[in-house]
C-alpha cells in the first residue's frame, strides 16, 4: 500500500487540488441542464467523472513530457524527472482512470459512454499538441471545456443551448491563462521545438490573445445567463468575475511574470466558485 507520502507526491504531481478550475463549472453545466438539484445519484457519478477525468489527464500529461520536464528548469524539480514516482505509474494511473471514467460515463448516461472514445481522445492528446501546433492553448480549454458540456450530456442526453456556451466559456477562459502561463517558457519552448503563441508571436501577443479570450468568456457567461433566464445573483457573481479578470491581467504583464502564480491559481479558482455560486442562486431567485 502507498504511503501517505506518495500519496501526497502523486497528489502534488498531478495538481489535483486545481480540480477547482473545472468541477465547478460540470456542476454549472449539471444545475442548469436539470434547471435546479439533479438528484445525488447525478451529482456524486459527475464528480467521479470529473475527478477520474482529471486524474487521467494529468497523470498522462506528466508521462508524455517526462523527458521535456527533465530538460526545463522551472519543471525539473517535478516527481518524475526527480524519479519520486516512475514513469509507469504515471501511466497506470492514466489508465486507471480512464476505466473509472468510463464506469461512471456508463452509469450516468449512454451518450456519455458512446462519446468517452472522443472525450479520452482530448484529455490524453492534448499533452501532445504543443508540439505540433502553437493551437495547443485553445485544445487545452477544448479538453477542460468537456467538463461543463458532460455534465449537461449526464443530465439531458443531449447538449443544446447554454450547454455549448457554457463549453465555450471554458474554452476560452482556460486557453486565456494557459496563454500567460505559456509566457514563462519561451525560451525553452523555442530551444526545444515546442510551439505557443508566445513562444512563435512574442509574450506581448500571449498578453493580447489571453485577454480577447477572458472577453469572450465574459461575454459567453453573459449570453448563457440571458438564455438560461438566471435572476439578478447570477449578473451580481458575473460582474465580480469580471472584475477578477481584470484584477488578474493587472498582476502580470510582458515584463513582469513574478505575480503569475497569483493571478493563475489565486484568482482563477475565485472565479471559478463564484460563478457556480451566483448560478446557483440566480437559478433560486428564478424559478416560479
Amino acid at each position: 500500500m502507498a504511503s501517505k507520502t506518495s500519496i501526497a507526491v502523486f497528489l502534488d504531481m498531478i495538481k489535483f487540488e486545481h480540480t477547482v478550475f473545472a468541477l465547478p463549472f460540470a456542476y454549472i453545466g449539471m444545475l442548469l441542464a436539470a434547471r435546479g438539484w439533479p438528484g445525488w445519484w447525478k451529482f456524486v457519478w459527475i464528480t467521479i467523472a470529473m475527478a477520474a477525468a482529471r486524474t487521467a489527464a494529468m497523470s498522462f500529461n506528466r508521462f508524455a513530457d517526462r523527458q521535456f520536464d527533465a530538460r526545463n528548469p522551472r519543471t525539473a524539480s517535478r516527481a518524475i524527472p526527480q524519479g519520486h514516482i516512475s514513469a509507469r505509474t504515471a501511466l497506470w494511473v492514466a489508465v486507471v482512470s480512464v476505466v473509472i471514467l468510463a464506469v461512471a460515463a456508463w452509469l450516468l448516461n449512454p451518450i456519455c459512454l458512446y462519446l468517452l472514445p472522443l472525450a479520452a481522445l482530448f484529455l490524453l492528446g492534448y499533452s501532445y499538441t504543443k508540439r505540433f501546433t502553437w493551437l495547443s492553448h485553445w485544445i487545452l480549454g477544448i479538453t477542460d471545456g468537456i467538463a461543463a458540456a458532460g455534465a449537461w450530456l449526464a443530465v439531458r442526453g443531449t447538449l443544446d443551448g447554454p450547454g455549448f456556451l457554457l463549453w465555450f466559456a471554458v474554452a476560452v477562459w482556460i486557453a486565456g491563462f494557459d496563454l500567460l502561463y505559456a509566457c514563462q517558457d519561451v525560451e525553452f519552448d523555442r530551444r526545444e521545438g515546442l510551439h505557443s503563441v508566445p513562444a512563435r508571436f512574442g509574450v506581448s501577443a500571449g498578453f493580447v490573445w489571453a485577454r480577447i479570450n477572458h472577453a469572450l468568456m465574459v461575454a459567453a457567461l453573459a449570453l448563457t445567463g440571458l438564455w438560461a433566464g438566471l435572476g439578478w445573483p447570477y449578473w451580481a457573481g458575473l460582474a465580480v468575475v469580471a472584475a477578477l479578470l481584470i484584477y488578474e491581467h493587472a498582476l502580470v504583464s510582458p515584463n513582469d511574470l513574478s505575480r503569475l502564480d497569483l493571478a493563475f491559481f489565486n484568482v482563477n479558482g475565485y472565479i471559478s466558485l463564484i460563478t457556480l455560486a451566483s448560478v446557483t442562486l440566480g437559478l433560486i431567485v428564478a424559478a416560479p
